[in-house]
């Protein structure tokens, strides 16, 4: 038996290094080819992303005054760009900042593109584990590296042109889109959950004016969740009802995640507070119907 242990985990390992080894992954779904894992511009250049790739890339032409300075600055920077090859926003930026980068003569062994899922189960997350710790919940996401040491992030567009913000983020006068996201993230790791939520009064003060869609810390939530840490997940979606109190989409999202780990009252709760804003929503009245029968069953199990 210890033989055979033996031989399954030494396969595994084989696999495990086999694949932290490969690169330009692909993995077809639905019938459509998806990159993961790192990847290089020679393999986006060829069928079938070349079909975007390609295009994006000669459509665009970088501001020259812009590429000029990023020519004396740039070079000393390292990049880490997260995309999904499945992603509209990454297949619109991406090829823009390989042009950018080639026209600034930046050198591309200093660039490391990284190609994240879409499926639940890995949501914004790469097989080889480069998006840990990183807070990828927005792709394309472009980190600038100064001596190993993140200085700033471009996330999922600029807020000017690409060029401009990447030498506004080298230069240090750069805040990207979602900043509330990377600022509650900060929080978090900070104070933990717990205290975090205790403290929601001070923080909401501090993060309300980053705070401009729902949808912000939603993505966020969804994020930490596929990605197992449910605490946190929770924790940001009960925030994010006290950051947009009157929006439904906020309760409803809350209680989506709190029924799925069955938790099934809270979940009850949530909904039927998002119910008092949009009454005649049947999207709500339905989870309702179905947490309810849900309690009712576990009760019938439990007598």
């Amino acid at each position: 038996m210890k033989k055979y242990t033996f031989v399954f985990i030494l396969a595994l390992s084989f696999q495990i290094i086999g694949f932290s080894q490969s690169f330009n992954y692909e993995q077809k779904q639905n019938n459509t080819s998806m990159l993961l894992g790192k990847i290089n511009k020679e393999t986006l250049s060829q069928e079938p992303h070349s079909n975007w790739f390609t295009k994006n890339y000669n459509q665009y032409t970088p501001d020259t005054e812009t590429i000029n300075a990023l020519k004396e600055q740039v070079s000393s920077y390292t990049i880490t760009a997260f995309m999904g090859t499945w992603c509209g926003d990454s297949k619109r930026e991406i090829p823009k900042l390989y042009k950018i980068l080639d026209e600034a003569q930046f050198p591309l062994d200093r660039l490391t593109l990284i190609a994240v899922d879409r499926s639940a189960e890995n949501y914004k997350q790469s097989p080889g584990g480069e998006h840990e710790g990183q807070n990828i919940h927005r792709v394309p996401t472009i980190i600038i590296y100064k001596n190993g040491k993140e200085i700033n992030r471009i996330v999922e567009s600029p807020v000017t042109r690409l060029e401009e913000d990447l030498l506004q983020s080298i230069q240090g006068n750069y805040t990207p889109n979602h900043h509330i996201v990377t600022l509650t993230n900060q929080l978090l790791e900070e104070e933990g959950t717990e205290k975090f939520l205790k403290k929601s009064k001070k923080n909401i003060k501090e993060l309300q004016k980053h705070a401009h869609k729902t949808n912000q810390l939603n993505t966020y939530a969804n994020v930490l969740f596929y990605a197992g840490h449910t605490k946190k997940a929770l924790a940001v979606l009960t925030f994010n009802t006290m950051l947009f109190p009157n929006d439904a989409k906020t309760y409803m999202s809350l209680g989506n995640k709190q029924s799925k780990v069955n938790q099934l009252q809270e979940a009850l709760e949530s909904y039927q507070k998002a119910l008092e804003l949009e009454p005649t929503n049947k999207k709500i009245t339905t989870a309702i119907a179905t947490i309810e029968e849900n309690i009712k069953n576990t009760h019938s199990v439990e007598e």
